[in-house]
């Protein structure tokens, strides 16, 4: 598993003075509003840097880890030796030391990439050079619709940074039955995907026993990131995308969208049957 440093990271909130204004209305004096704090993360392996993400800086360790697997720089946590993150005044270095083996292949192919908080292909200059998953999704348990509606409805109060600002994206790890086992937010979708699965990786946890769930729409890149980790089901509160379709069904990973408390709709594969879920 991965060393780091003992974690000194900014705060993923800020007050912020702000007038509300109801319409038509007396406008109201000035009050301390919570916001989400986006900082620019420069992600560096060995001495040479890589990215610039703009993100939430919390959770930096399972962000870089998650980060370097969605990207193809690692197979697992086990090859990532060290994580230092050093916060600076115009954001914050996380510098990742890998194994010896990986570092050198990384080097070979290496691009730059400049990434804002929506960025997914950042840094890909044609067509051609569009990452696909190189993976079809493992063999997964299928879930139930119950296990969608119980992590529906769990959701909201696994989101402190959500309920503070109403500003960020969350992921979340459930188990068969829909307890959600693990969740991660950000500014930024895939940055709460990547924090999620670099969570995951760091526990030595099992992507075959459960399913994501994320709360923004299903967009081609989240289904390459679902897919890279072994994930079998993706669940999204808003609509996929026509790509996100084709490379889900493609991939064999079942794609849950437009997940509501009473009910969601089921782009590609299938969901387990009632009865099939009680037995186990």
């Amino acid at each position: 598993m991965p060393r780091s440093n003992p974690p000194a990271q900014p705060p993923a909130s800020a007050a912020v003075a702000a007038a509300p204004l109801r319409f038509g209305a007396v406008q109201e004096g000035h009050r301390e509003i919570e916001v989400a704090v986006e900082t620019p993360i420069n992600i560096v392996y060995g001495t040479m840097p890589y990215a610039v993400m703009m993100a939430s800086p919390s959770d930096l360790e399972d962000f870089v880890t998650g980060f370097s697997l969605t990207e193809g720089i690692v197979r697992g946590a086990d090859e990532i030796r060290t994580i230092a993150v050093e916060p600076q005044d115009e954001g914050v270095v996380v510098t990742v030391e890998l194994a010896p083996g990986r570092f050198r292949e990384h080097l070979a192919r290496r691009r730059n990439l400049s990434g804002r908080t929506s960025c997914g292909l950042c840094g890909v200059e044609t067509i051609e050079e569009i990452p696909m998953a190189d993976v079809t999704t493992r063999a997964a348990r299928a879930v139930p619709a119950s296990a969608i509606e119980a992590a529906l409805a769990a959701l909201d109060r696994h989101q402190p940074l959500n309920q503070l600002t109403r500003a960020v994206h969350a992921a979340a790890w459930c188990d068969p039955a829909g307890a959600i086992l693990a969740v991660r937010e950000d500014v930024g979708r895939h940055n709460a995907l990547d924090k999620l699965i670099g969570a995951r990786l760091r526990a030595g946890a099992d992507a075959s026993e459960g399913f994501l769930l994320v709360t923004s729409r299903a967009s081609f890149e989240m289904v390459e990131k679902a897919a890279i980790f072994g994930a079998g089901t993706l669940v999204a509160i808003s609509a996929p995308t026509s790509l996100a379709i084709e490379r889900a069904k493609h991939l064999g990973l079942t794609l849950a969208a437009v997940a509501r408390r009473d009910g969601c709709i089921v782009f590609t594969g299938a969901l387990a049957p009632e009865a099939e879920a009680v037995a186990r």
